[in-house]
């Protein structure tokens, strides 16, 4: 194999690990795990998640826009776009946690199982 068909090989390798292995990671280490919340008010039941969030990795901005939170999309755009990218990849750790966060503080409660209301209480820093 000649060294330019060797560079694209790896060339290749790059973009397929690039693109795929965030997803691989989130499905085999970085799991999410999902938790019911139900609003205090109209009993509305929806379900949050917790853990590495691999639609924000892919979509960005966008996805605080499809939940309704579109000032918040707009902030996360400008934000990535001034780090050339890097925030996306870094608050794709985060934004499960700070989403869920939100949800809590507006009006959602935890209505799961004990145990994964413990998970959730634990991860989101809740103390009773």
């Amino acid at each position: 194999m000649d060294s330019s068909a060797f560079g694209m090989l790896i060339g290749l390798l790059v973009v397929f690990l690039l693109v795929f292995g965030p997803a691989l990671l989130g499905i085999f280490v970085f799991k999410q795990r999902p938790i019911m919340l139900k609003h205090k008010d109209s009993g509305i039941r929806k379900t949050a998640r917790l853990g590495w969030s691999w639609t924000y990795y892919y979509f960005g901005f966008l996805v605080p826009v499809f939940r309704g939170e579109i000032l918040i999309g707009v902030l996360h755009l400008v934000i990535t776009v001034f780090t050339f990218g890097l925030f996306q990849i870094i608050w794709s750790f985060l934004y499960n946690k700070q989403h869920a966060t939100r949800l809590l503080t507006t009006g959602w409660v935890l209505a799961d199982t004990s145990e994964v209301e413990m998970f959730a209480k634990n991860k989101l820093g809740i103390i009773d």
